[in-house]
C-alpha cells in the first residue's frame, strides 16, 4: 500500500480565493454564521492571532471560521487523494497476483471498482462592501457597510464617515465646473449625502456601543437627521456634548444646513414655516427655495468630521 503510506498522516490543501484574491470566512458564532471576506498576507503580522466576526464582534482562532464550502472542499480533496491512492494499490496488487499465479492451476487477480472520489468545487460569495482597514490595513469585504476589522476588531464607522464625506465634497468640486440647474443640483445633493453619512455614522456608532449606555435599548435607535434632538439624547445616554464640542456660531450652521437638508429632501428645497422656526433663518422667505453655497456644504463637511471624531473618541475611549 505504498502509494495510500506515501500520503502520510496529513495532508497540505491550499483553499482557493477569489479572483480579488480574498477567502471566505464564516463566523462560528451559532446566532450569527456570518459570512465575510478576508485578503490573507494583509493586516497584522504574527502566530496564533485571533480572528474577530465583522457583524457580531465574535472572537475566536482563525481556525474556527472556515466556511462550510470549505470544509466540504477539503474533505473532498482528502477522500479524493485518498481513493486515487487506494486505486494505484490495488492496480498494483492485482499485477503482483497475476503475475504471481501465471501458469497456476489457479489463476489470481484482483478487481478494484471505485472511482476517484468527486471533489465539492465552489465559489466564493459576492459581497457589497470592501475595505482596507486604517489601523492595521487588512483588506476584507462585507455585506453591508459597517463592521469590525477581522484583524484588529476596530469598528470601521469613523473610516465609512470620513470616505462618505470625501465623496461628498467631490460632488461641491464637480459642482463648480457645471451652470445652472446641474450644479445647484449637486450642491444640494452633497449636502444631502454629508447628512445622510452623519446620521449613518451616529447610529451605527451609538448601536455598537449601547450596552455602555444609561438605557441600552434606546441608544440602539438614535437617529442623528435632526441634530439638536440627537445631541439631547447622546448627552442623557452617553454623557456625551455634541453641540459642546463647537463654539455657538458653529452649531446654529450645522443645525441650520441640517434643516436645509430636511427642506430639499421632503419639500423639493421649498421653504415652509416649520423651517424659519426651526433655524431661524433670517434670509428665508416662505414659499421661496432655500439657498444653499458650495461654501456652506464645505464648511458644513469640516465640522461633521470634528463632531464625528468627537463621538468616536467618547465612545471608544
Amino acid at each position: 500500500m505504498r502509494h495510500l503510506e506515501r500520503l502520510g498522516d496529513q495532508m497540505i490543501i491550499s483553499i482557493p480565493s477569489d479572483e480579488d484574491g480574498l477567502t471566505g470566512r464564516e463566523c462560528p458564532n451559532p446566532d450569527c454564521l456570518g459570512y465575510f471576506k478576508i485578503k490573507l498576507g494583509t493586516g497584522l503580522k504574527g502566530e496564533n492571532l485571533p480572528c474577530h466576526c465583522p457583524y457580531c464582534g465574535h472572537t475566536a482562532s482563525p481556525d474556527q471560521f472556515w466556511t462550510q464550502d470549505q470544509i466540504e472542499y477539503v474533505r473532498s480533496v482528502a477522500f479524493n487523494q485518498i481513493s486515487r491512492a487506494l486505486q494505484q494499490d490495488f492496480r498494483e496488487m492485482d499485477k503482483q497476483l497475476r503475475r504471481a499465479s501465471r501458469g497456476s492451476f489457479i489463476q489470481l487477480r484482483m478487481e478494484y471498482k471505485g472511482h476517484p472520489h468527486p471533489i465539492h468545487y465552489y465559489q466564493e460569495k459576492r459581497l457589497e462592501t470592501k475595505v482596507t482597514c486604517d489601523v492595521c490595513t487588512l483588506v476584507y469585504a462585507i455585506y453591508g457597510v459597517f463592521a469590525y476589522c477581522p484583524d484588529c476588531r476596530t469598528h470601521n464607522s469613523i473610516q465609512i464617515l470620513h470616505k462618505n464625506l470625501e465623496l461628498a465634497e467631490k460632488q461641491v468640486t464637480l459642482a463648480g465646473g457645471e451652470d445652472g440647474d446641474f450644479s445647484a443640483y449637486l450642491i444640494a445633493d452633497a449636502l444631502g449625502n454629508a447628512v445622510s453619512a452623519f446620521d449613518g455614522f451616529g447610529r451605527e456608532l451609538c448601536a455598537v456601543h449601547a450596552a455602555s449606555a444609561s438605557n441600552p435599548g434606546r441608544a440602539q435607535n438614535i437617529s442623528f437627521q435632526n441634530l439638536a434632538r440627537a445631541d439631547q439624547r447622546v448627552q442623557k445616554l452617553f454623557d456625551i456634548s455634541l453641540s459642546g464640542s463647537l463654539d455657538a456660531n458653529e452649531w446654529e450652521f450645522v443645525s441650520r444646513c441640517f434643516q436645509k437638508r430636511h427642506l430639499f429632501a421632503h419639500k423639493m428645497g421649498v421653504v415652509d414655516q416649520a423651517y424659519i422656526n426651526a433655524s431661524e433663518d433670517a434670509q428665508a422667505v416662505v414659499g421661496r427655495k432655500v439657498s444653499i453655497t458650495p461654501d456652506e456644504v464645505t464648511t458644513l463637511i469640516a465640522h461633521l468630521r470634528h463632531l464625528g471624531a468627537h463621538l468616536f473618541a467618547g465612545l471608544t475611549g
